[in-house]
């Protein structure tokens, strides 16, 4: 696998030509506020002063964990399965928002412990029926989390669009993405662990020690993709990878929640640059997310109290985006219509 180069966006000229355009629409300077951000941040990613929403997508990504073998969630494991099929039937909150913004959506099996068969709309990329239980040996081998983040590039590959989200589905993955949290920040367990599928405190106190435990037997890991092998999913290796690509293709990177976080932290640590792509949707509700968006040093367009994943947050945050771009092609300036300026 070859990690994608990724270059910091560091355009100058680019820059001041957006802020130009953006301070002489015919407004008050910032009183558009975060849409002023959020448009000139789409035009440096797209490298134009006229930056657009084209083909937005949401990839949502599913794998099952052996971690759940431990007791860490409310929910038995038959759950990811059995919400793929609610993605495949068109009957999740994800298919909801994803039609209502116009936004194309593919499905993922990057490792469910479920034979599917061929299915219309399902992509099958499974390495395996879940990962092992990481409390007694690597969740997935390297070359397994190699394969899964390749998987990522080579479906982003295949997109046309210029914006692309990421969702993802797994029992047991807000333990995986604590514990990656955990690797790559260096905050304490019991401050990136949380509720997840709906524990209660004594089962948040469990899953911190597991995940202590885990932490314990994976010290010695310090590469970053070693890291994300011992401890991860093959969901968020798969998205790792596809944010990597995505970036490389200068698309803008629609962040969603916790789990999708922990997948950027890993890829970020490969490529830091690629912070300069993404667009957080969201802080979610989930423990732990607001820590991780405060190291990364992101601001997140919207607190609606979700943890929901699947890309939810991603697809909510899409007319936002919309809006942004909207008003930087459409808006009037103060020349051409006419409008006195501000006093000098």
């Amino acid at each position: 696998m070859q990690i994608p180069s990724i270059p910091f966006i560091d355009d100058d000229a680019l820059a001041a030509r957006l802020d130009q355009l953006i301070d002489h629409k015919t407004k008050p300077r910032g009183s558009l506020g975060v849409l002023e951000r959020l448009a000139r941040q789409i035009g440096l990613v797209q490298g134009s002063d006229r930056p657009s929403v084209r083909q937005a997508a949401i990839v949502v990504c599913a794998g099952d964990h052996g971690v759940t073998a431990e007791g860490v969630s409310a929910y038995p494991q038959s759950v990811t399965w059995q919400m793929v099929e609610n993605f495949l039937a068109g009957g999740a909150a994800i298919n909801v928002f994803a039609r209502q913004h116009d936004c194309a959506l593919t499905i993922v099996d990057a490792g469910v412990n479920h034979d599917f068969g061929p299915r219309a709309g399902l992509l099958d990329r499974k390495l395996a029926p879940g990962t092992r239980n990481f409390c007694q040996q690597p969740a997935m081998s390297r070359a397994q989390c190699e394969l899964a983040m390749q998987h990522g590039m080579d479906l982003v590959d295949t997109f046309e669009g210029n914006v692309l989200g990421f969702g993802e589905m797994g029992i047991g993955n807000t333990t995986a993405a604590a514990a990656l949290m955990a690797m790559f920040t260096g905050i304490a367990v019991g401050e990136c662990v949380g509720a997840g599928t709906g524990l209660d405190a004594q089962g948040i106190e469990h899953k911190r020690q597991v995940i202590e435990r885990a932490l314990q037997l994976h010290r010695h890991a310090s590469d970053p993709v070693d890291r994300l092998a011992a401890v991860g999913g093959f969901e968020i290796a798969f998205i790792a990878g596809a944010m990597l690509r995505a970036a490389q293709r200068r698309h803008v990177l629609l962040i969603d929640g916790f789990i999708v976080t922990s997948a950027l932290l890993v890829a970020s640590a490969l490529q830091p640059a690629l912070l300069d792509y993404c667009v957080f949707s969201h802080c979610s509700d989930e423990a732990g997310h607001r820590r991780m968006l405060d190291h990364l040093g992101a601001r997140a367009l919207m607190q609606l109290d979700l943890r929901l994943g699947e890309g939810t947050g991603s697809a909510l945050a899409l007319p936002l985006l919309r809006s942004a771009t909207a008003f930087l092609a459409e808006m009037a300036t103060f020349s051409s219509a006419s409008v006195s300026q501000r006093h000098a």
